[in-house]
């Protein structure tokens, strides 16, 4: 079956780092656009960063547009999320999930990971 877990979570100060990946299994993993959603306490799911099959195309939600980075390894079937410049917003489980359609949409998504926890302290 399919599955996609994500690891790298934690718990940074403010201004860190922190590097989230996401490991494929059970698909064709090239014939899927890769994304990042995020969810805070209390607040509804958010896309963060998606990526096209190649990886040659890239998004990135406003709040995070130059901070974070996407990328992915078609050899690996790895997607990962590169975070810097972490802030307490930044606070929220990060999900990666897979979709057969760009620009990767939360409600057309085809698969989900369990979701790690990021956590920025000031």
């Amino acid at each position: 079956q399919v599955q996609l877990v994500e690891s790298g979570g934690g718990l940074v100060q403010v201004g860190g780092s922190l590097r989230l990946s996401c490991a494929a299994s059970g698909l064709t993993f090239s014939s899927y656009v890769m994304g990042w959603f995020r969810q805070a306490p209390g607040k509804e799911r958010e896309f963060v960063a998606g990526i096209s099959w190649s990886g040659g195309s890239t998004r990135y939600a406003d709040s995070v547009r130059g901070g974070f980075t996407i990328s992915r390894d078609n050899a690996k079937n790895m997607v990962y999320l590169e975070m810097k410049s972490l802030k307490p917003e930044d606070t929220a489980v990060y999900y990666c999930a897979a979709d057969t359609t760009w620009p990767i949409k939360s409600d057309n998504c085809d698969f989900w990971g369990q979701g790690t926890q990021v956590t920025v302290s000031s």
